[in-house]
């Protein structure tokens, strides 16, 4: 009897140190798993749930089974005509295949190693051979735009006039492909690498494109230029603005002058004739005092300009010097 209890209770201990070890293990929800005996893999599992392994010999591996994201690093590209921009790329993959993933890389830090060597290639071979524009413009609307600066000048004909002086000549170069495209490339170019590894890439997608310092010069020079050219519009338009608003000035002023002389000389010819006939009634109603009269205004009129007089003996002082006053 003792024999058997003992017997017993090596069998329960031994149950219990097996059920220790760990016989069981759950694969959650978006898990994945590989069974590792010797490092041979025994099993997959891919679903979730409750597994069974041999418990001492037996390793589990877990992977995720979701997408996961990949960001690369930001990388100075020259591109087909020589021009350097600054490519930021990031991605989507998942474990497509836990057998070969865990057999070629092993861990996810290898898997971020294998990716970034592979997209990092493959975003750098073809941005390089393709057009600057390419990369930077995804379509060609930009060719049928028909938008247009509107400038507000106080009339509708000066507003017209200025928006088609400051109207942008530039011409845009047609894109046979464009960024998304290009992307696309990249994503053909990685899928037949990839699956070596277990890894699948969903997509490719830009995350930021900005141009180099020095290309970046040029297009504020360029930016620059076109505001210049901007302003002297405005400049011109003014220009032309003042002329006329002058030349009307100078005609406006020149009509009222002419007018103003036109009235003045009216004027004065009703007045010398309204004179003439003053001085004629005076001069027939007493013809000696009409004399006397005209020759004291004459004297009134001309001795302050005289500095010295010469002679008074002339007819023209006879109401001055005469001693009949006459």
């Amino acid at each position: 009897m003792k024999k058997l209890l003992i017997t017993l209770g090596i069998i329960v201990a031994a149950f219990i140190l097996v059920l220790a070890t760990g016989p069981f293990f759950i694969v959650n929800e978006g898990e994945q798993a590989v069974v590792v005996r010797f490092g041979q893999i025994v099993a997959t599992h891919t679903t979730a749930g409750l597994k069974l392994r041999s418990p001492f010999i037996d390793a589990v591996v877990k992977y995720p089974k979701q997408v996961m994201p990949w960001d690369g690093e930001s990388q100075r590209i020259q591109t087909k005509e020589n021009q350097f921009i600054w490519v930021d790329a990031t991605a989507r993959w998942k474990i497509s295949d836990p057998v070969k993933f865990y057999e070629s890389v092993g861990s996810l830090e290898s898997a971020y190693g294998k990716l970034g060597d592979v997209l990092d290639s493959a975003v750098r071979n073809v941005i390089a051979g393709n057009y600057l524009r390419e990369a930077v413009r995804d379509s060609n609307r930009i060719l049928s735009s028909d938008v247009k600066e509107t400038f507000q000048t106080g009339d509708a004909a000066g507003s017209e006039a200025l928006a088609s002086l400051t109207q942008s000549q530039m011409t845009y170069e047609q894109i046979d492909k464009g960024r998304s495209i290009l992307f696309a490339a990249m994503l053909a170019a990685v899928k037949p690498i990839v699956p070596q590894y277990g890894i699948e890439v969903i997509d490719i997608i830009p995350r930021q494109i900005k141009y180099s310092d020095e290309l970046t010069e040029s297009v504020y020079n360029r930016m620059i230029k076109e505001r210049n050219q901007i302003a002297q519009a405005f400049r011109s338009y003014g220009e032309g603005q003042k002329a006329s608003i002058l030349g009307k000035l100078e005609n406006d002023k020149r009509s009222i002058l002419s007018e103003a002389y036109t009235i003045a000389e009216t004027t004065k010819g009703k007045a010398d004739a309204e004179a003439a006939r003053i001085y004629a009634n005076s001069y027939d109603r007493d013809p000696s005092f009409f004399d006397f009269w005209r020759a004291t205004e004459s004297y009134r009129q001309t001795l302050p300009n005289f500095s010295k007089t010469m002679s008074t003996d002339m007819d023209y002082f006879k109401y001055l010097y005469s001693t009949k006053g006459r």
